[in-house]
């Protein structure tokens, strides 16, 4: 059974930093479409980046050059480094895995079309 768990979300200031953390299991593949998404109150979810193992990456407009995702692949963990964070940025944050080819997984991310969700790890930033 595949499980994603999330890890290392919390409170911080405008302009501090903070690194999630997903930890993938359950499952065999050697690769993995692996994102991120978010979710404030009373507005859409909406992805923040997603990464294929040793593969592309993709950002949303708000997180390109603040956020990086990245992939352990030995440990099966995937990485949202959070930088320069905003209020704007409070949200539930939710890691998703799909199980996909590399072809689909830039389409898959722009669908939100993941079958496996973590249950989401709340970020605050205060101003």
């Amino acid at each position: 059974q595949v499980r994603l768990v999330e890890s290392g979300g919390g409170s911080v200031q405008a302009g501090g930093s903070l690194r999630l953390s997903c930890v993938v299991s359950g499952y065999t593949y050697g690769r993995a479409c692996l994102a991120w998404f978010r979710q404030a109150p009373e507005k859409l979810r909406e992805g923040v980046a997603a990464s294929y193992t040793h593969g592309s990456t993709y950002y949303s407009d708000s997180a390109k050059g603040r956020f990086t995702i990245s992939q352990d692949a030995g440990k099966r963990i995937v990485y949202l480094e959070m930088n320069s964070l905003t209020p704007e940025d409070t949200a539930m944050y939710y890691c998703a895995a799909s199980f996909t080819s590399e072809e689909y997984c830039k389409r898959a991310y722009f669908r939100a079309d993941f079958g496996y969700w973590g249950q989401g790890i709340q970020v605050n930033v205060s101003s």
